[in-house]
């Protein structure tokens, strides 16, 4: 097998900040984000249950959670599950802060960095469940290889899933749709779910749209939701 960049040498392309935070947000930043903080070194081997003050019956990972609103609602939804989130632009994180708070969620934890610095760290068979919704496309050519879906990705997003634990990816971008599923598929431990156009045309039920969703449809895209569901014993 060739050796492969460890995840240390990736580099983040897309912002990291946009307006400056009102008073309240960046309060929640300074204050409630260190407390919500996961270190990557302290998960080696940790079952991450422990993370989470109250029992959980799983984990679910969404990557790149962008305001949160899908994050959220899960969270909100699913009591029992554990959540974490995993975003750079600091924006976004003081949006899905707001949002753990005025709800009392107790059950998100957040990296608030690259989603590929964490993967490494993350216990295999330790996740139910991702989300990878409308993240940055890159549609031009040069710029392919800063997409998040890669050879190198999806083989640690495999290692991490739990025998039929389920990946959900969502875009409005058909080339990426097709760079996805085609990387996605690749190794043979994924199975796609799709039985027919309802299949991809149609978000989950329990789905809760984002602002990026309400602009490609604005647009005039019409998003497609990928799920596929790791196959026991593919190792």
């Amino acid at each position: 097998m060739t050796a492969r960049e460890p995840a240390t040498g990736s580099r983040w392309y897309g912002r990291r900040r946009g307006k400056k935070l009102r008073p309240g947000r960046q309060a929640r930043v300074d204050g409630l984000l260190p407390r919500l903080r996961i270190d990557p070194a302290r998960l080696a081997d940790r079952d991450l249950g422990a993370l989470f003050p109250e029992p959980v019956d799983d984990v679910w990972l969404e990557i790149g959670f962008g305001a949160g609103e899908h994050l959220a609602a899960q969270a909100e939804r699913h009591p029992e599950k554990g959540f974490i989130g995993c975003e750079p632009f600091v924006n976004g994180v003081a949006s899905l802060l707001t949002m753990i708070e005025e709800h009392g969620l107790k059950n998100v934890r957040l990296f608030d960095d690259d989603a590929r610095l964490l993967l490494d760290h993350l216990p295999a068979a330790s996740i139910g469940r991702i989300f990878i919704l409308f993240n940055d496309p890159w549609p031009k050519k040069r710029h392919h290889r800063r997409r998040f879906v890669s050879q190198r990705t999806v083989e640690d997003l495999v290692r991490i899933l739990k025998d039929d634990g389920e990946i959900l990816f969502a875009s409005d971008h058909m080339g990426y749709i097709a760079w996805a599923l085609e990387h996605f598929l690749r190794g043979g431990e994924l199975e796609w779910l799709a039985r027919g156009p309802d299949g991809w045309r149609r978000p989950p039920p329990d789905w809760t749209g984002t602002r990026y969703e309400a602009k490609a449809r604005k647009r005039g895209a019409k998003p497609v939701f990928l799920r596929l569901r790791r196959l026991s014993g593919s190792a």
